[in-house]
């Protein structure tokens, strides 16, 4: 990813805490026909690996768990907020005019090896462990336990599981750093006038950094 050093966003745990936080992810791979894409749920176990190891599933159907080059390392790519920011917010507007609209977002690129998981011993755990972690705060949560056994029987045949042990790890928090501190304070009165989550999400991240 290009990556300037202002935007760069090194710590691990933070890179992990917006994978664990938005863990829906474009899962890439190399194949015969070119690149394939799947949007998928991750799990992060921090502990195996020097970044971590994410686990998935996809479906059996979905070609891309077969047609995958074991040569090129698989990319996951985990978005955080994103939001336009408008040079109409800007005090240099006014000032010199030398403005153009710009993109702040959060996005998280993992790099390793696809190993397929076709166990259901394995997946069985990896599902409760995803159906738990997204049922926490849901009133009368969901159990796989609730549904007839033949029935997840039959569901785990329908799915395969996928490791990626992350080689490489990098995060971009674009975040309006190149920015005079006065164009700063424009762009998150500017996000807040927006008022949507991903907006509000920005401007905390922005005056997080301080003026």
């Amino acid at each position: 990813m290009y990556l300037p050093k202002p935007f760069k966003e090194d710590r691990i745990e933070v890179l992990h805490r917006l994978i664990v936080d938005r863990p829906l992810a474009a899962l890439v791979t190399l194949g015969p026909e070119g690149l394939i894409a799947s949007h998928i749920p991750f799990l992060l176990d921090p502990h195996v690996g020097r970044f971590g190891t994410l686990g998935g599933h996809l479906a059996r159907a979905n070609p891309q768990w077969r047609d995958f080059s074991s040569q090129v390392d698989a990319l996951v790519i985990f978005n955080g907020p994103q939001h336009y920011i408008s040079p109409a917010w800007y005090p240099s507007r006014a000032e010199h005019g030398r403005v153009v609209p710009t993109w702040n977002y959060i996005v998280v690129h993992a790099y390793g090896p696809l190993r397929i998981v076709d166990d259901t011993r394995r997946l069985l755990p990896h599902l409760r462990e995803l159906t738990k972690t997204h049922e926490a705060g849901i009133e009368n949560p969901w159990s796989l336990d609730e549904a007839p056994e033949e029935f997840i029987k039959s569901m785990l045949g329908s799915i395969v599981g996928i490791e990626i042990e992350i080689r490489r790890l990098e995060g971009k928090w674009k975040l309006s750093q190149n920015r005079v501190p006065a164009d700063r304070r424009g762009a998150t009165a500017g996000l807040r006038r927006r008022a949507d989550p991903d907006a509000l999400a920005i401007v905390e991240r922005i005056e997080s950094m301080g003026s």
